[in-house]
Parts: structure tokens; sequence; C-alpha cells
């Protein structure tokens, strides 16, 4: 635990009070659409195992496990090898996985801003105000995301009673209330809807159980990225408020503060954080990108109106995304979230196209093969790069 004097830097426990009490209600449904609701959702995910894996032709060990009595989500029986499980959770169910991976991804810099405070006198008085500060201003962020998100593949997860994880980690969420109350927003079919959904959270899924080494890897580059930064407890705490602030209105979106506020993304301060998010950066374009690839290419054969859901998911996502992506941008320092599935979407189809499905796999061989910021730009050069060497070529 990073704690200096019984206090933490941030107190997560009110993290999730503060998200969990400012949190919209979910549409409204009954006791019986709830459990059809959730049903429905798990059968769509189990499904969607078999479509990613003809699609993609990615080899994917472990399956979904049955839903144990008087849990939220799933994962195996007792006993049994967790594997990555799906969990069909609720807002504040959202909201407690995310605390629990921001705590445990952050450990190690929040460990070394604390060895910081420990230095200056009176830092531990202090750190205990700051700490419940820092954990208001996350919880009102947490509490404005937990309504978007539709689904998420926790890479990064611990494990707990109510939220098991895979065995190396990793757990997939479908957030109930969100999927239905964008699928009433859009007046789209709800069984296509959500087994549209299922296919993009699916494809992640797919993604990190089926490339050993991928998971590791990102945890590697982030935590590089991490122990570079050398930020005070006090810069942190106002980021966090500027997000949280531009959330609230309180500033017009995108604008800087008349102080020159600006996001993590710009303390970046040596070559090498540079260099690492740089490449943080293409990951997960390829990643988003591949997963709406996946979806869209899976939907013709199994979801109807997979047409007319992405012209209205597309709209919805351009027009309501601009303070989302401010929060994830001050919030995380990672490149607006929509120019990593529209980039990423172009670089995966692009190689598809030139190469076919086994040519992009070569995508998975090895960090080696993972395109650049620049090639995600650029399908050809990775395809020039990867291939030719791959081929022999000089």
């Amino acid at each position: 635990m990073t704690s200096i004097g019984g206090t933490e830097m941030v107190d997560w426990n009110l993290a999730v009070a503060t998200a969990t009490r400012f949190v919209r209600p979910g549409p409204e449904v009954s006791r019986d659409e709830a459990r059809a609701i959730v049903a429905e959702l798990r059968r769509h995910a189990k499904s969607s195992e078999e479509h990613v894996r003809a699609f993609t032709r990615m080899a994917q060990p472990g399956a979904t496990g049955e839903e144990r009595p008087g849990a939220t989500g799933g994962g195996p029986p007792e006993g049994a090898p967790h594997d990555t499980p799906v969990l069909v959770v609720d807002r504040p169910g959202w909201i407690r996985a995310n605390v629990a991976g921001f705590r445990a991804v952050l450990k190690p810099l929040l460990a070394k801003m604390e060895d910081r405070r420990a230095a200056v006198p009176g830092g531990a008085v202090l750190g205990a105000v700051g700490g419940k500060v820092t954990g208001v201003e996350l919880g009102m962020l947490l509490s404005f995301l937990a309504s978007r998100v539709l689904g998420q593949y926790e890479t990064f997860a611990p494990p707990s009673r109510d939220l098991p994880a895979g065995a190396q980690g990793g757990r997939l969420l479908l957030v109930a209330p969100n999927i239905v109350h964008v699928e009433r927003e859009l007046e789209v079919a709800p069984h296509d809807f959500r087994l549209w959904v299922c296919l993009h959270e699916e494809t992640h899924r797919t993604q990190f159980t089926a490339v050993p080494w991928l998971r590791d890897h990102v945890e590697g580059e982030i935590q590089s990225f991490l122990a570079e930064t050398d930020i005070d407890p006090g810069t942190l705490l106002e980021r966090l408020r500027e997000a949280a602030q531009s959330l609230a209105g309180a500033k017009p979106e995108g604008e800087e503060g008349e102080d020159g506020s600006r996001s993590i993304v710009d303390l970046v301060q040596t070559p090498a954080q540079r260099e690492i998010l740089g490449r943080l950066t293409a990951v997960m374009s390829l990643l988003e990108g591949h997963a709406d690839y996946v979806m869209d290419g899976v939907g013709p054969d199994v979801v109807p109106s997979v047409a007319e859901i992405r012209e209205k998911f597309q709209k919805r996502r351009a027009s309501g995304a601009g303070r989302l992506d401010l929060a994830l941008r001050k919030l995380l320092g990672l490149d607006a979230k929509l120019r990593q599935y529209r980039d990423g979407e172009r670089f995966v189809r692009s190689v598809v196209e030139e190469v076919g499905m086994d040519g992009f796999n070569r995508v998975w061989t090895s960090p080696n093969t993972l395109p650049t910021k620049q090639e995600i730009a650029k399908p050809a050069d990775w395809i020039a790069r990867v291939h030719r060497k791959a081929d022999g070529a000089p």
C-alpha cells in the first residue's frame, strides 16, 4: 500500500464513494427486463468468441465460465481457473473495477510521489488532506465516465471477491445500463446492438488471450513511462481538478486555463517518455482499430442491421465525445480515443486489403512487428518493413 503515516496519495475508497454517489441513474427497466438483458449479453459474449476467432484467425484459449449464484458478473465456479471472465456490471460495478485497475497501474508512480512528500516538513498532514481531495476529484471523473462506457477489456485487473479476473489478470466488462441507454437513444434493434458491442469487446479479449506477450509488453511500456515521470503531488492534483472542471463545464471544452495549465501529456519531460508515449499511442490505435474492423467485418453475417447501427453510432461518437476525450487526455495523457479508432481501423483495413488477414496477423508476432506511430498513418511502410524482412527480401 502506498501510504505514509496511515494516509495515501489518493483516497481510493472516497473515490469509489464519490463516483457512486454522483453517477447518473441508468435507464428504467423492470427486474425481469434486467435479468433478461444480462442473460442476453452473456449469450452474445459467448457466441462472439467463435465469430471473432473465425474472422480474425486468432486462436483463443479458455472460455467464458458459468455465472455463480449471487454474482452480478460471470466467471467460472469456485475452484476452477478463471481465464478471462465476462462480467455484466452496472455503473457502480464499472467504477469499482476501474478504481482497482487505476490503483494497480499507478502504484509505482504514487509511491515515488509519496517518497517526495515524506521529505517535506508536514508532508504527512498535507497528504491526508490531499488524498481526500484527489479521491473526490477522481470520483467526479469516474462518475461521468461510468455513464459513457459500453464495454471494456480490463488488461491489468486485480481479482477480488466480487470482480474475478483471469489467472494472468484481465476481465471483460459489459456495462448493461449504458448499452440499453444507447440502443434506445439510437433507436436500433436491441438484439443486434448488444451483439455488435460484444463483438468489439470480445476482439479485445481475443487480442490479449491469443497473443501471450501483449499484456506484459503494454504493462512494461506503461511502467517505463511512469518510471520516467517526475511530477509533484500538487501538479497531479491540479491536472485532476482541471479535468473535473472541464466535465462540469467550468471551462470551455479544449480551452487552456489562463495560467497556461496543461494536460498530463504536455508534462512529458524526456525524449524517452516521448518515444514510449508514441509506441503506446500506436499500439492502442492498433487494438481499437482492429476491434472496430472486426465488429464491422463480422457484422453483416450475424448482425442484420449493422450498417444502420454503424452509421448512427458514428454520428453519436463524433458529436458527443468532446468532454469524454478531454477527460481521458487530462487524466491518462493519451491521444484522443476517436483518433485511435479512426486511424487504427484505417491501418487494419489497408493492410488486410493488401496482404490478407494472415498477412495482417504478422502484427502479433512480437513487439518488433507492432506498427510504429508513423506506420499507423502509412500502412504501406509497415507492410514493406515486416513483410520484406519476413519474406527475406533485401
